[in-house]
């Protein structure tokens, strides 16, 4: 049987005991226990968001603050800093502070906040440059691209997708493990078919989005976003091994944490914001080019230097 101890120095998580054994995996790698939990989260979850970016302006903004900040909580929870102590409250106010500066424009001042954030040390800072980057980015999609509801909803549905067609086809399927070390639920049959699950979604949004010639584009950034949302699915998962904890949270049912559920997006909407920087007139990121990434980040690296030197009085990607 599977017993489960506090883990040292982070109260109330939970540990593998490493005298019991794993509880075995039925054949095929069908393990359906978290589906109920998991399809009522989904239930409950996918109908608010949808609504919150489709409506932008307030419903959306408070819904990244309250992502971010609760993110935050659960991230420096892993390392023993708790949200109700002084130090722990200004963890967590400092991303949403990043935020309310790019919700007034200054996009600069705001990664210059999360910058800041070294002063609580590298474990911890990593996590607001993680944390805070994702959640400008999922700022800067909806603001300042277009259409920027259809673009938020493309990075949101093939992360999603993606999540559940690995979950799905990896316990249908089962076969070899994907990265036995860090997490030895995954399978290459479910990475696989996250990714050509987040390929079909990608290229019926986008046909949606752009209309029915954009569908290519679709399928080759729906797989794109598939890739960077298994990136961070495994990096999180490593994180939570070299912590000692089977989960960041609870407060998801089937999912655990905000960031077990989201730790997808941390890199895929970072990379999505990245990418539109290279679509001309501030398109959606599957109209990049090469040529107009390369120009937006050399433009951005002047207009960044004068306002550094100059003290901040003007702002430079604002």
């Amino acid at each position: 049987m599977l017993r489960w101890t506090c883990s040292p120095g982070v109260k109330g998580d939970s540990v593998p005991d490493p005298r019991s054994e794993p509880p075995a995996i039925p054949s095929g790698g069908r393990n359906w226990k978290d589906l109920r939990a998991r399809l009522i989260s989904a239930a409950v979850l996918v109908p608010m968001a949808a609504l919150c970016i489709w409506a932008g302006g307030t419903a959306y903004a408070v819904l990244v603050l309250l992502a971010t900040a609760g993110m935050a909580v659960e991230w420096g929870r892993l390392f023993g800093l708790h949200a109700w102590s002084w130090r722990g409250a200004l963890y967590v106010a400092w991303p949403v502070a990043a935020m309310a500066a790019a919700l007034d424009g200054h996009w600069l001042e705001a990664f210059l906040v999360i910058g800041g954030a070294f002063v609580f040390g590298p474990a911890l800072w990593s996590g607001q440059v993680v944390i805070g980057c994702a959640g400008l980015a999922l700022l800067w999609l909806r603001l300042m691209t277009v259409p920027g509801a259809g673009v938020v909803l493309f990075v949101i549905t093939c992360v999603a997708i993606s999540d559940s067609g690995a979950y799905l086809i990896g316990r249908l399927i089962g076969g070899p493990k994907l990265a036995p070390a860090i997490s030895p639920a995954k399978t290459w049959s479910g990475s696989l078919g996250g990714l050509a699950s987040a390929m079909v979604a990608g290229g019926l949004v986008c046909g949606l989005v752009s209309g029915p010639d954009a569908w290519g584009r679709g399928v080759a950034f729906g797989a794109l976003m598939a890739v960077a949302a298994q990136i961070g699915d495994l990096a999180e998962s490593a994180l939570k091994r070299a912590r000692g904890v089977k989960d960041s949270g609870a407060i998801i049912p089937g999912h655990g944490g905000l960031l077990d559920r989201f730790d997808g997006l941390l890199v895929a909407a970072p990379l999505a914001a990245l990418l539109s920087l290279g679509a001309a007139g501030g398109g959606a990121f599957w109209y990049v080019t090469p040529a107009g990434l390369v120009s937006a980040l050399f433009a951005a690296y002047a207009d960044a230097v004068p306002h550094v030197l100059d003290g901040g009085r003007t702002i430079g990607l604002g």
